[in-house]
């Protein structure tokens, strides 16, 4: 007899247009023994996509009796596979772990504006001069645009979502070595960027560097963003802070206008210097005109730019990668994968400068970095005592499941053991990755619900903080 699909289930799939493969495959996972079991391993990994499988076991003896408390075994799970969340930032490649990435990004910079003593920030911190930078990359060639309300130079006025936005308008004249050697060198120049900024606020100040480090401290979190024309720029907020970091005051001369005008100062002077190679030329690259710094007020105290507002858009970019602009998020190692894998016409001439600029460049790994259209830094960086880390967001997180898993099982709630009381033995292997396909559409629906369900949690609490901050309540 044919297995039977639940009613509701497989009228959702048919109003998805969902292909026969998967349905039959649907079919298949929801009438196996153990699918309910595999339904919560997978909603504990919020949906995951691309999970990770591991096979093992694990026993929990007493030390001084050897009593087993607890034992597990993957035996027992279904296909004898427990899976776990692949924890990749990147939306494009797992929208469930990329939107928990982001939810801890957002925590992460909201921390180092409005204070959190939980997460080691007080709440002094508000009080501090801070501002939101954004940093861009100089014009390689023009390109297609929405300038204001007027049409765009080749004589179009482009809707929002027109793909020619941001392609050049004059591919033989663009400058594509220029545009990828910058994007490999971004990481560099916001190095020099933070060096001239200490600088600038010590000259500015009056004072030695030593003397400016001594009385005060900046702080940032940033995050890199790819342009529709493929170049990367960055957001950042820039912070002014004590002697002893966010939990002391700065001076009184570390005010918001020095900080501004500072910034302004050191991303002019930042240069680096490309040496020639082959038939390229010797580049100076420098950061582009479009620097935008605008001071950061307080939650719903009727600044332009917000708390919220940051953060929200710097945890909205965390996620994010050279897929906005219209490539592929996988690594491309020769000229002939552009035309399979349908690469537009503007990326792909710029990972194929990535490509042929290599063997003139080896140490810069621009092939390697090819998909990424030469970027080959970290996306999201801060300072050490801006706030928190994603490393404690992360055990915090981590705790509170084990914590629960251990309380559930029985047992003492201390995962330290400071009594030394347990031993545990663990053993565990990869035992691959992923779903089927009729896997992957439940997965998908799983993850639906759960992001509906923490939106809404969300937008509840957002509207609590506004309250409290505004004395509504």
């Amino acid at each position: 007899m044919f297995p039977v699909l639940p009613e509701a289930a497989a009228g959702a799939a048919a109003s998805l247009g969902t292909d026969s493969v998967t349905l039959a495959d649907l079919l298949r996972v929801a009438n196996t023994p153990g699918f309910d079991r595999w339904q919560e391993q997978v909603r504990r990994t919020g949906g995951c996509s691309a999970p990770i499988h591991l096979q093992g076991s694990t026993v929990t003896r007493d030390k001084v009796t050897g009593q087993v408390l607890h034992s597990y075994s993957t035996d027992i799970e279904p296909g004898g596979r427990l899976r776990v969340a692949c924890g990749n930032r990147r939306a494009s490649r797992c929208p469930s772990c990329a939107w928990t990435y982001a939810g801890d990004t957002y925590h992460l910079i909201r921390a180092g504006l409005t204070g959190d003593p939980a997460k080691g920030t007080p709440d002094t911190v508000r009080d501090h001069p801070r501002v939101f930078a954004t940093l861009t990359a100089p014009s390689f060639g023009r390109v297609h645009n929405r300038p204001g309300n007027r049409p765009c130079t080749c004589g179009v006025h482009h809707p929002e979502d027109a793909p020619e936005l941001g392609t050049a308008l004059d591919p033989a004249t663009y400058d594509y070595a220029g545009a990828v050697l910058w994007n490999n060198h971004a990481s560099d120049l916001w190095r020099y960027f933070t060096i001239y900024l200490r600088r600038e606020i010590a000259r500015r100040a009056g004072l030695t560097q030593k003397a400016a480090h001594e009385q005060s401290r900046v702080s940032f979190g940033k995050v890199a963003e790819y342009q529709k024309r493929g170049a990367v720029h960055f957001h950042a907020v820039i912070r002014f802070d004590g002697p002893e970091g966010p939990a002391s005051p700065p001076p009184a001369w570390a005010t918001l206008d020095l900080l501004t005008d500072a910034i302004r100062a050191a991303a002019a002077r930042v240069a680096v210097d490309v040496p020639p190679a082959g038939d390229e030329p010797d580049r100076i690259l420098r950061w582009g005109t479009q620097l935008d710094v605008q001071p950061i007020g307080a939650f719903g105290d009727g600044e332009d730019i917000t708390e919220q507002a940051v953060a929200s858009y710097v945890a909205k970019y965390a996620t994010k990668a050279a897929e906005t602009t219209g490539t592929v998020d996988r690594r491309i190692g020769n000229k002939e994968a552009l035309a399979l894998l349908g690469v537009p016409e503007h990326p792909a001439r710029l990972i194929a400068a990535c490509l042929d600029l290599h063997a003139l460049y080896p140490d810069r790994k621009l092939r390697d970095w090819a998909h990424m259209l030469g970027f080959r830094g970290h996306f999201s960086t801060k300072s050490r005592r801006y706030s928190t880390t994603l490393g404690a967001l992360r055990q915090v997180r981590a705790d509170y499941r084990a914590r629960q898993e251990r309380r559930e099982r029985g047992l003492s709630e201390d995962l330290d053991d400071t009594e030394g009381s347990t031993h545990v033995l663990a053993h565990w292997i990869y035992a691959g990755q992923g779903h089927t396909p009729g896997e992957s559409w439940l997965a998908a629906s799983i993850a639906r619900d759960i992001r509906i369900n923490r939106e809404t949690a969300r937008d509840a609490l957002t509207d609590l903080q506004a309250q409290e901050t505004t004395g509504e309540w």
